[in-house]
């Protein structure tokens, strides 16, 4: 069994992770070197959501379209899950290194596809590309930082991933922010990507393979030099003699090191019990509704009643902030309180912010401002169709006149107030310009309403919880939950499987506004929040400070730890007190 140093995790371990930088940066420099595939993943959810506005105003046809809104936004994720499902097997036929080297090149592929695309179907290649290398990274670099992190830190180190994840998608917000008046606007937030693929491109040239990839490949000098390089003087030789010891058993039980196929896992006890907590993680993840705020943030604020696109983006720059904020609360809690109980935690938050803004949105629907007759005929060549045939214009609030179709119109916001009646107005640029000229506001997504803020307050309070707990950990437990063997093959299914949820939700978000309206839809990602809290009490192990083949040893007994608020005694313990 793979092994790791058995002393106890307590709360000095956030202290002697941030330690590192002078004790062995070594470490720190694989982690964040690594890492930075986090922050394309999170650049990538970021900046779409702000860039896919001015996209609409460059493609009328993108504008008019939903389903190809969607499709910019869900063919990124389309491809990640093609690049989680190859990464798995890249990673343990080439190495973590190669494959992360691989989804850089890919990654500024994409970035540059997307930056000269002269129409939306060059923009969709485009983003297929970047998912494609968002897809390898997201279940590589977890995994490399984990296969070179002492047990006791490891949880810290991987949150590194994580912190990077959310530095991105603030970075991404910040970026859309900066060239909101710049001409060529979308194409520099999506060109701008590239940086980042190169730079990791460059420093991951400079780093070596991982130690426990080197090792069961046969290169055992290589993977030996390098743990000495990562482990303490008085750690190292215990750590390559579990190695070793890991490794041999492994091929003593299978006679081959090599034949890896679906039976194999289901038949494995380890690895499926392993599966079940690790993708029911990845899975749940994503249903509780976390790429609806970040792909579509700034429309979620539209749809609350801020009408700007450059106030959208500012106000989703305050949810991306405090994501990142969430994830250094990760960084420092993960290795004191453990997995599990941040997840309890955390899906609790999530559960009352998502309650709150189906309350919000359901305001916001429900008192929507009334369309004035008078105000909507001043000019005869602008009323909306549909109004002027309607039997029934004098019940029209602003939410009907946005569901009008043929042809599409807005609502331009009484000079009284924005809470006042205003008009129904059919929906283009020189309708919208003419509201504007008269110092109104325009809208065409969501309605005028004083409950913006409190949807800003609920969008804030699910990301402080979601962030730290279900934003991190499931990716800590994939990258340490499987046995060595498996581990490349498991890590690739479990992220295979995130990408798959992340597909059906981005690709589905507008259309269920829509269709149901956004207040159901949120109470929808409310009950399976609950669904995903019972999961996790009930299905996911505590993994915090164990060594890996203490984690393999659990699974294979399967104790499930239910009372997780109290401390369990760790493997030295437990071997102290048999002895």
């Amino acid at each position: 069994m793979e092994g790791g140093i058995h002393g106890g995790v307590d709360e000095s371990a956030f202290r002697e992770c941030f330690s590192l930088t002078w004790k062995n940066p070594y470490v720190l420099r694989l982690a964040f070197s690594a890492g930075i595939g986090g922050l394309l993943f999170g650049y990538d959810t970021g900046v779409i959501s702000g860039a896919l506005l001015y996209i609409k105003e460059d493609f009328k046809t993108v504008d008019r379209e939903t389903w190809l809104q969607e499709m910019i936004v869900s063919m990124a994720v389309a491809g990640a899950i093609i690049g989680a499902a190859v990464g798995g097997w890249a990673n343990d036929k080439f190495g973590r290194r190669s494959a992360i080297l691989m989804a850089d090149f890919l990654f500024l592929i994409g970035a540059i596809i997307m930056a000269v695309a002269p129409n939306p179907s060059l923009i969709v290649v485009g983003r297929v590309f970047v998912g494609l290398g968002v897809g390898m990274a997201s279940m590589t670099a977890p995994l490399y930082i984990s296969e070179a992190s002492p047990a006791k830190i490891r949880g810290a180190l991987v949150s590194t991933n994580g912190f990077l994840i959310t530095g991105g998608q603030f970075l991404s917000y910040l970026i859309n922010l900066a060239f909101t008046d710049v001409k060529g606007t979308w194409r520099w937030m999506l060109g701008i990507a590239g940086v980042p693929a190169l730079l990791q491109f460059i420093l991951m040239f400079t780093l070596p393979e991982s130690p426990r990839w080197l090792y069961r490949k046969g290169r055992e000098e290589e993977a030996k030099a390098i743990m000495r390089r990562i482990y303490s003087a008085e750690d190292v030789e215990q750590e390559i003699g579990a190695l070793k010891d890991s490794v041999e058993s492994e091929i003593f039980e299978e006679g081959s090191s090599e034949k890896i196929n679906i039976t194999k896992l289901c038949k494995t006890k380890t690895v499926r019990r392993g599966l079940i907590a690790g993708v029911g993680l990845q899975v749940f993840q994503q249903f509780v509704g976390i790429n609806t705020v970040m792909y579509y943030s700034p429309t979620i604020f539209q749809l609350a009643g801020f009408a700007s696109n450059r106030t959208a983006i500012l106000l989703s720059l305050v949810t991306a902030g405090l994501n990142a904020f969430g994830s250094i609360i990760s960084i420092y809690f993960i290795d004191r309180f453990g997995r599990k109980k941040l997840l309890i935690i955390s899906l609790f938050g999530v559960i009352v912010s998502l309650g709150l803004l189906t309350g919000v949105f359901y305001e916001v629907t429900t008192h929507a401002p009334a369309v004035s007759s008078l105000e909507t005929q001043r000019f005869n060549n602008v009323t909306c169709p549909d109004y002027s045939s309607s039997v029934q214009a004098q019940t029209w609030d602003c939410m009907t006149c946005l569901k009008a179709s043929s042809p599409s119109c807005g609502f331009c916001s009484s000079p009284s107030g924005k809470e006042h009646p205003g008009a129904c107005w059919v929906s283009n640029d020189s309708v919208k310009d003419l509201c504007h000229n008269e110092n109104r506001l325009w809208y065409t997504r969501g309605c005028p309403s004083n409950f913006g803020w409190f949807a800003l307050l609920g969008l804030g309070l699910y990301i402080i919880f979601f962030s730290p707990g279900m934003g991190t950990v499931p990716w800590i437990v994939n990258s340490e939950i499987y046995p060595l063997r498996f581990r490349g093959i498991c890590g690739g299914i479990a992220a295979t499987a995130n990408w798959i949820s992340n597909l059906i939700v981005a690709q589905s978000f507008l259309s269920l506004t829509e269709a149901i309206g956004t207040s159901w839809t949120f109470l929808m990602f409310g009950v399976i929040s609950v669904i995903a809290l019972l999961f996790v009490v009930v299905c996911v192990p505590e993994t915090k400070g164990m060594p890996m083949e203490e984690i393999e040893r659990m699974l294979e007994g399967r104790s499930l730890h239910f009372k997780f608020w109290k401390k369990r005694s760790q493997p030295d313990e437990k071997r102290n007190q048999s002895a």
